[in-house]
């Protein structure tokens, strides 16, 4: 599993680069992952019936937090 393992140390040495990090916290980055953000919350929402919505909900709250400035 090197092969993995390369790809993950070059994933995480990319995500780390500042120039990365800026674009993570950009305002486009924020307006394309509400918008992916809200479209798979809203299918699972739609997969479980809304048996989790207040779940899902908090789980997609805390993943915005992570990408974007908002």
């Amino acid at each position: 599993m090197a092969g993995f393992d390369d790809i993950t140390k070059k994933a995480q040495s990319f995500l780390q680069d500042g120039k990365v990090q800026d674009a993570l916290k950009s305002e486009k980055a924020e307006d394309v992952s509400d918008k992916v953000f809200d479209g798979v919350a809203d299918a699972v929402k739609k997969v479980t019936g809304g048996k989790y919505d207040d779940k899902i909900d908090k789980a997609r709250d805390e993943a915005d937090k992570r990408i974007g400035n908002e």
